[in-house]
């Protein structure tokens, strides 16, 4: 098992915390996920490491910017 943290920056609501989980979920491996919209950080548990490009596509078509990397 893997943990990943990332930052999405424009969540604001637990609606939006919903898209975005939604759509991290679907990523091959993702075994959960906790996001703050009080910290913009997304905690993912994972079988093993996800791919940055596939992670940052996620968010973006649900919305969303992933920051920093």
């Amino acid at each position: 098992m893997s943990e990943h943290r990332y930052t999405v920056l424009g969540m604001a609501c637990d609606h939006c915390a919903a898209f975005v989980a939604e759509a991290i979920e679907r990523l091959p491996g993702v075994t959960g996920i906790a996001v703050d919209v009080h910290t913009d950080s997304v905690t993912v548990t994972s079988t093993g490491d996800l791919d940055l490009a596939d992670v940052r596509a996620a968010v973006d078509a649900a919305g969303y910017d992933l920051a920093g990397t």
